[in-house]
């Protein structure tokens, strides 16, 4: 009996030995060493892909946001504007809208959005893109397509006072191509082409 409750106690005291050994090991250790590798090799990232314009933070690169008149859920006319979101850009209500791609709902909405796009930025219905109009799986993409910035140029050009050829021109340098070449589709990042755009406007 005594050996059997001895063997039980060595038993729970390796047993919780381990149990602290593990603790340290992937409760501390692992999770500072990965800390400090992601602050010195993409301290950019690690730390949200902040953006910072005269000392001040107006958001990530990493995560849409909408741009739209003060107090209000309007669109303002003087910035490119973003994809849907169904989160409203919300980084910790992300998702699609899990509608299929036949749903009436779903099918509804795109047609008053296209609509709705289309009047906004004085351009037929037919030269919407289908990112103007739908979300991403994420429903915080910060990027568009650059058929969709094109679209915006004229009517963001007007709303600044600047030549359609200037706010091209932002567009162009701001439109980045394929990864390696191959990989994915161009895209455009909505607020860095803003914060290039207010610069633009100031000058």
């Amino acid at each position: 009996m005594n050996t059997s409750v001895h063997g039980a106690v060595r038993l729970a005291w390796a047993s919780l030995r381990a149990l602290l050994v593990l603790t340290v090991v992937t409760g501390i250790v692992y999770p500072l060493a990965v800390t400090g590798i992601a602050q010195a090799a993409f301290n950019d990232e690690a730390n949200g892909s902040m953006v910072t314009v005269q000392g001040k933070e107006v958001g990530s690169s990493l995560i849409g946001q909408s741009w739209n008149l003060k107090d209000t859920d309007k669109p303002d006319p003087k910035w490119f504007q973003p994809r849907p979101s169904n989160s409203g850009y919300d980084p910790l209500t992300t998702g699609s809208s899990q509608l299929g791609a036949s749903d009436p709902t779903l099918l509804k909405a795109v047609g008053a959005a296209k609509k709705q796009v289309a009047t906004f930025n004085d351009v037929p219905e037919s030269a919407v893109p289908k990112d103007a109009v739908t979300g991403s799986a994420s429903a915080i993409d910060p990027h568009i397509s650059p058929e969709y910035a094109k679209i915006q140029v004229k009517r963001v050009a007007k709303a600044n006072g600047l030549p359609e050829a200037q706010v091209k021109k932002l567009l162009k340098e701001h439109t980045e191509g394929r990864a390696a070449g191959f990989l994915g589709n161009p895209y455009v990042n909505v607020l860095e082409l803003n914060i290039a755009l207010k610069k633009a406007g100031k000058g």
